[in-house]
């Protein structure tokens, strides 16, 4: 298969089975690990990055406003360009998760808690 028919053939598919196309070859070049993960206790039990309290939804809310990649690596230099690749990925596959988790906490805000 050449890249011009892998790319017709990804172009074809839905954006959830195009983030889940990103994911599978995200594991295979970090190894089989996406380093998001939902731990029962941190964060809300909210998908993070693996080894860390930094909340998908976070990054994505931050992109939203503005924030660029290379932005984001600054803030969080814990956090490798391939962790962003997985965030962006994640929240393309799961969006109803990430907008209410988002929602839930300009509520949260909102109200002071």
């Amino acid at each position: 298969m050449t890249i011009k028919e892998l790319e017709t053939q990804l172009l074809a598919l839905t954006p959830t089975e195009q983030a889940e196309a990103i994911e599978i070859l995200t594991k295979i070049i970090n190894n089989d690990s996406s380093r998001i993960t939902k731990t029962t206790g941190v964060c809300g039990g909210d998908a993070c990055i693996e080894n860390t309290r930094i909340p998908v939804w976070l990054l994505v809310s931050l992109r939203s406003q503005g924030s660029t990649d290379a932005e984001l690596l600054t803030f969080y230099p814990q956090l490798r360009a391939v962790d962003l690749v997985n965030v962006w990925a994640y929240a393309k596959a799961y969006p109803e998760e990430i907008e209410t988790a988002i929602r839930e906490e300009n509520e949260a805000m909102e109200s002071g808690i």
